[in-house]
């Protein structure tokens, strides 16, 4: 097989994995309760980085980490989904970035943040890949 027949056979839309965020989340069984989260498409990874950048007056260039990674969270999350309208008020909150904020601790959603780029392809460790290509 080479590299054209290996992308052709493995597209990355619809690119799903269940992770363990947090020790927090188990069921009666202490048994781990895992989230469903979705690789971002290079087009989504773009728009959302656009919309978490800012620029200031005297074009100064802001980027808003804290709500990238918010962002990436309520957009990557398939189970549970944090923009579920019945869940999102049953806890008094009028948005998914306030519901989430209300039932995740600021850990929980910089790893499940981490968990969705690793998943799109960022952060990825690559020495061992680089030494076994070397031999």
């Amino acid at each position: 097989m080479n590299l054209q027949d290996f992308l052709n056979a493995n597209p990355v839309d619809g690119l799903t994995e269940e992770v363990a965020v947090s020790p927090r989340f188990k069921d009666k069984d202490g048994k781990p309760l895992l989230f469903k989260i979705k690789a971002m498409t290079d087009a989504e990874f773009n728009d959302l980085r656009k919309g978490c950048t800012n620029v200031r007056k005297g074009r100064k260039v802001e980027f808003d980490s804290g709500r990238f990674n918010l962002q990436t969270v309520i957009r990557n999350t398939v189970e549970p989904n944090f923009k579920d309208a019945a869940s999102i008020k049953s806890l008094g909150c009028n948005t998914p970035d306030e519901y989430v904020q209300k039932v995740l601790l600021a850990g929980e959603v910089a790893t499940l943040a981490q968990r969705i780029s690793e998943l799109s392809g960022f952060d990825v460790d690559m020495s061992d890949l680089v030494e076994e290509a070397k031999n």
